[in-house]
């Protein structure tokens, strides 16, 4: 019996490590190989093999200003990003500033609505046809319609998007500083602002370290908002090139392999740079006994009143496209085609049903375009896409957590030993490549019949949502490794220890025991991942095809064709409609992570405590009055 167990778990074990293997090489290494190898297997005219065509191409033609234009980005980004989401964070944690609760809610909007629905939010304002853009035109006839493009639109858009992550990591440090040292600073005749740039923010270096990598890499790496507002920067050339054809320029392919190991060897640099940083180890010296706090008042008049001025002008930056496309999208197309709002105006259509549209040809001729006035949940394509997008990010966020969990169980179970310190490498190693380069290494590699997967085209008709649901399970795999993994360490060895003198096995163990405790933990990274997931479009752009139209795609092209010979009359407000939907769906599984979920065992109970009297003394009143 001992003997079946043993060669049982024997062919586990190898099945799990045969399976890894070829996971690992075949989805991770190998079509990142085949990219790389690909720069220098080109052919000139004559059908002669020229490794250094493409090398000499970039170095001769205007690729290099693909490369300078995203480092500008990048650089920039660095600057704006940290200003104002340091900016954000001491206005609602640090200093006293009326209203902070207010504003901090307006701050973390793009919590739950980023990338291709951000970007158009705020085109919907400042676009050439922009309700202020609009407005503003009224105002200064000459001015210039098309002021909200290029990189100025990208950096402006950009800095306030990417300051989420300053909203939650930033917040969570400076609510950690211990109150003493500051009170200490006080009382020693420090000024405010001295304590704030000589104690507090010392304290919040390594934080903002990580944030400037983070967001220098962001800026590198974007796509959404150079796309739709066009700025040539590495990655929408990357996709630009990817579909195109040697009959339309030379060695496409090749150039935007090129340009995806370039952007791979900036993320490496990156990377090593802030783990070097990291393992240096960054520590302060607190009170045995912390305090919370205490927020701190502005004591000079002029500039506490210059301080609310600016918390307030900030918050109108970011709550007014959020206002704007809620409002609009309960308005008819008319209203906004004209930018114009009107309480008479106001519907559902953008959102359910359908209408059809009339109106006359230029012979006079009467004509009826049926359903063009279409909602979110009555358009084929629109809910197509939701459907798409919604079954394929579940898969991968399900998939990357069920990964991450069985790795990183084995990774303490063999803890110490450098099979485990291999399985965690190999799981991080998505995070030295930029998502574009594993997108398009799996589009080129996949593109043909390739005896990797038995023979077959993963990149025709249906089988590229296998190649999307592989792409967003790889791209998710670290962060759901760190999340896990840190919950894993909550995990009591005696636990372990108990079970196993139970006569539990290992198997047991993990399902009955591990699985409970750090279960809150992993749903927690599925509903991040699917949140990420959902409305993703720089992976989405790239697998981009009939079969594979994701949500965002579906929310770029809508106004593409509107207004033409009647055709999507209201694609600006089922926009509209979309955006709303996903700030929906995103606030939802916010609250259910950041909300819910965040609660300990004791607000848990004491809020059921609480409900319980409530009804208790509800029905108490029902009685009394029966």
């Amino acid at each position: 019996m001992r003997k079946k167990t043993l060669d049982a778990s024997m062919i586990y074990k190898v099945f799990g490590a045969v399976l890894f293997i070829y996971l690992f090489l075949g989805f991770m290494v190998i079509p990142c190989l085949n990219t790389l190898t690909s720069i220098f297997t080109t052919k000139d005219a004559s059908g002669n093999a020229d490794p250094l065509a493409v090398i000499r191409f970039f170095l001769a033609g205007n690729m290099p200003s693909f490369v300078v234009n995203s480092l500008k980005l990048a650089l920039c980004l660095v600057v704006t990003v940290n200003i104002v989401g340091i900016s954000i964070v001491l206005l609602t944690e640090y200093f006293d500033i009326k209203g902070a609760k207010i504003l901090r809610l307006g701050y973390m909007t793009t919590l739950i609505y980023s990338g291709v629905a951000l970007v158009t939010g705020y085109q919907f304002l400042y676009d050439k046809d922009g309700m202020l853009t609009t407005w503003l035109v009224q105002i200064f006839p000459n001015m210039d319609k098309q002021w909200f493009s290029g990189f100025a639109a990208v950096l402006f858009t950009m800095t306030f998007a990417c300051t989420s992550n300053h909203a939650l990591f930033l917040r969570n440090a400076i609510r950690g500083i211990d109150y003493n040292t500051v009170e200490a600073a006080r009382n020693m005749g420090a000024k405010p602002f001295k304590v704030l740039f000589k104690v507090v923010m010392p304290t919040l270096l390594p934080t903002l370290f990580s944030l400037t990598v983070m967001t220098f890499i962001t800026g590198l790496c974007a796509m959404s908002a150079p796309t739709l507002l066009g700025y040539n920067s590495i990655n929408p050339e990357i996709v630009r090139l990817a579909g195109s054809t040697t009959a339309d320029e030379a060695f496409p392919q090749a150039r935007a392999a090129l340009l995806s190991v370039i952007l791979a060897m900036f993320t490496m640099i990156l990377l090593t740079i802030l783990n070097h940083y990291e393992k240096k180890g960054h520590y302060l010296s607190v009170s045995k006994t912390k305090a919370k706090l205490v927020k701190q008042k502005i004591q000079n008049p002029v500039a506490n009143v210059l301080a609310h001025i600016y918390a307030y002008v900030l918050f109108i930056i970011y709550m007014t496209p959020v206002v704007m496309i809620v409002v609009f999208s309960f308005q008819n197309w008319p209203a906004i085609r004209a930018k114009s709002l009107n309480f008479s105006d106001w519907t559902l259509v953008n959102y359910f049903g359908s209408q059809d549209y009339e109106y006359m040809t230029s012979r006079g001729k009467h004509r009826v375009r049926a359903d063009s006035i279409s909602g979110v949940f009555a358009n084929e394509k629109t809910v197509g896409g939701i459907r798409l997008s919604f079954v394929l990010s579940a898969l991968a966020a399900a998939l990357a957590c069920v990964i991450v969990v069985i790795a990183v169980n084995y990774i303490f179970t063999h803890k110490n030993k450098k099979r485990a310190a291999v399985v965690e490498a190999c799981l991080l190693f998505p995070w030295l490549l930029p998502t574009i380069l594993i997108c398009y290494s799996y589009r080129i590699f996949f593109n043909n019949n390739v005896w990797y997967v038995f023979g077959q085209n993963m990149y025709y008709a249906e089988n590229v949502r296998f190649l999307i649901v592989m792409a967003y399970t790889v791209v998710k795999l670290p962060f759901a490794l760190r999340m896990v993994k840190a919950a894993f360490y909550a995990i009591d060895d005696e636990l372990e220890d108990a079970a196993r003198n139970l006569g539990a096995s290992h198997l047991v163990t993990f399902l009955r025991v591990k699985l409970p405790i750090v279960l809150p933990s992993v749903l927690a990274v599925f509903a991040l991942n699917f949140n990420a997931l959902f409305t993703e479009y720089d992976m989405s752009a790239t697998f981009h095809s009939s079969y594979g139209t994701s949500y965002a795609m579906v929310i770029q092209s809508m106004c593409n064709e509107e207004g033409r010979e009647g055709m999507n009359m209201n694609a600006s407000g089922r926009r509209c409609a979309s955006t709303v939907f996903i700030m929906l769906v995103s606030g939802l599984i916010l609250y259910l992570v950041y909300g819910v979920g965040a609660r300990d065992l004791g607000d848990r109970l004491a809020l059921r405590e609480k409900r319980r009297k409530r009804w208790e003394k509800l029905t108490g009143k029902a009685e009394k009055k029966a």
